[in-house]
């Protein structure tokens, strides 16, 4: 049994990525279980409120763009990317959600690179894609998100982009329940304490990260990105799929997802 707490203080990165590695790799099967239909296995879906790539564009053109996903799980949006064109490698933490992206591949006939690695340390030379995306991978649980930035705009040429979905902060507020009780604010804002659940020897065994909004913007600029735009998606009529916290009452009342659409600028050829 594990029991959660919001205030059990700061994690380290190393118990971090411990309990990443070691839940991702435990929960992959039941993760796919439960997800798999709506993720489906060739198709690029943003966030729970089932915004599409393929509707959104966030990523402009992509064929022909070398791309990197970060925390792709079973790799179902690096398969969409290839399938439009692009040459896209899939790199997640985890070895159970890598084998779910093995059998997808298999499944669809649809494969791409795989990469087992950490989000902090890209195994990748500098400027080697076009751009980096994530769907709620690797940012919401490294301790040092900032750095995971730095990572980023390492790997990615100048002009690329990086593009990155998380649970809305404000959702920090509110308890997680997709009912009633997920209205209510117990929460301050301004606490970055993470989740965590902790096993009975007191060992991480899961957790997320929370930064305001204005904390992902610092990151982001500090690490040499122009912030293009931020997509809260809305709740779609008519879809009344519950997805963990998420829930079309609550969607239909303020953000779970933000979309944050970045770019690295090219160094500036004018003379002074």
């Amino acid at each position: 049994m594990t029991s959660p707490d919001l205030s059990h203080g700061r994690v380290t990165e190393t118990e971090a990525r411990r309990a990443n590695r070691s839940w991702w790799d435990l929960d992959a099967d039941d993760y796919q279980d439960e997800h798999g239909v709506f993720l489906g296995d060739v198709d690029f879906l943003w966030c729970p409120e089932r915004l599409r790539e393929a509707d959104a564009r966030l990523l402009g053109p992509v064929p022909g763009k070398k791309i990197l996903e970060l925390g792709a799980g079973a790799a179902a949006a690096s398969r969409w990317l290839r399938r439009e064109g692009a040459h896209p490698v899939a790199l997640d933490l985890s070895a159970g959600m890598l084998r779910h992206a093995r059998d997808a591949a298999e499944r669809s006939g649809v494969r791409v690179p795989l990469v087992q690695a950490d989000a902090l340390a890209l195994p990748f030379a500098a400027d080697t894609f076009d751009i980096v995306c994530t769907a709620f991978g690797a940012i919401p649980f490294v301790a040092d998100s900032a750095a995971a930035m730095r990572e980023v705009a390492r790997v990615l040429r100048p002009g690329g982009s990086w593009v990155f979905s998380v649970t809305h902060p404000m959702r920090w507020i509110f308890l997680d329940e997709p009912d009633e009780h997920g209205l209510l604010a117990r929460n301050s804002y301004f606490d970055r304490s993470p989740y965590v659940e902790r096993d009975e020897d007191g060992e991480v065994t899961y957790l997320e990260q929370h930064r305001t909004l204005g904390d992902r913007v610092r990151e982001l600029v500090a690490a040499g990105f122009v912030l293009r735009d931020l997509v809260e998606p809305e709740w779609p009529e008519g879809h009344e799929q519950i997805w963990g916290q998420w829930s079309p009452l609550r969607g239909q009342l303020f953000p779970g997802t933000a979309i944050f659409v970045c770019d690295m600028p090219k160094p500036s050829s004018r003379k002074s």
